[in-house]
């Protein structure tokens, strides 16, 4: 009996690279542009929370989005083990009431 695994994602050192840069830059433009917003400090404050909040719950809806991705995988591999275990239990040449 084989067990087919299914593909793994690739996700390659330069793609990750890409997007850590991406974040990075992407934080970095929005914290500068609230440090240098004109106006009171707490309008500056509020929108520092908000980002914050903004980025925290990315990095919570990623999470959620993984672990989807990851129970389904499992649940495919039980499927498929299944299948497999009847496949190979299978006898087409077996008369009914016939015993093993």
């Amino acid at each position: 009996m084989t067990t087919t695994k299914p593909p793994a994602p690739k996700t390659t050192s330069a793609f990750m690279v890409q997007a850590a840069l991406s974040f990075a830059v992407s934080v970095s433009a929005v914290a500068y542009a609230i440090a240098h917003l004109p106006g009171d400090g707490w309008i500056r404050g509020f929108l520092t929370i908000g980002m914050l909040y903004v980025v925290t719950s990315t990095f919570t809806l990623s999470k959620c989005v993984r672990d989807h991705q990851e129970a389904s995988a499992v649940v495919s591999r039980v499927d498929q083990a299944r299948l497999e275990r009847l496949l190979a239990e299978h006898d087409p040449f077996r008369q009914p009431g016939q015993l093993h």
